[in-house]
């Protein structure tokens, strides 16, 4: 099964379009998270202190942890997050802070290591960008070291389009030259 994780908002998004061409070579069952349909609870000291105490009793059955389980258990991941202020929308963060587990997505070995407990193989990044992207290190750099360290998943690339919104460029043609591979 794939998770699908879309931070994509705009009706055409271009992002949107090079994650729904790379679902569609991947060619498998696609179970989608919507992040603007997410109601993401705050992330306050009560909420902590709730997740806190069912972490303890390793009861991973309650609805904070949906998002967690399905991210845990996907075979591949794919995340399409447009190019914002150096790095993704927000909504992304805030997936990333509910997925972070101890005992679901990850653990820690005795020396204090993170050591990942996802199941999936692969975690791919699609992105576009108006512009270019100056550097990696905050958006995929950020979501490449979570699934590296926290989760387990060693293969993880990077699908971009840059330049998109400068003056005379060929939209269609950058998008359509972007490798897959």
């Amino acid at each position: 099964m794939i998770l699908f994780i879309n931070a994509c908002v705009r009706k055409k998004s271009r992002t949107l379009r090079l994650a729904n061409k790379l679902l569609c070579k991947l060619e498998d069952d696609v179970k989608e998270v919507r992040l603007e349909e997410v109601e993401f609870p705050v992330f306050n000291e009560e909420f902590i202190i709730l997740r806190d105490e069912l972490e303890a009793k390793g009861n991973y059955d309650h609805e904070i942890f949906d998002l967690a389980r399905d991210f845990a258990k996907a075979d591949t991941i794919v995340i399409a997050a447009p190019y914002y202020d150096l790095s993704f929308p927000a909504m992304l963060k805030q997936y990333f802070e509910q997925i972070n587990i101890l005992g679901l997505t990850f653990t820690y070995s005795e020396s204090g290591i993170p050591k990942g407990l996802c199941k999936a193989k692969y975690l791919y990044y699609v992105t576009t960008a108006g512009g270019y992207i100056i550097s990696e290190e905050y958006g995929f750099g950020y979501v490449k070291a979570l699934a590296n360290t926290f989760y387990g998943i060693e293969d993880v690339r990077q699908i971009k389009a840059e330049g998109l919104d400068i003056a005379g460029a060929d939209v269609e043609g950058i998008l359509k030259n972007v490798s897959f591979e």
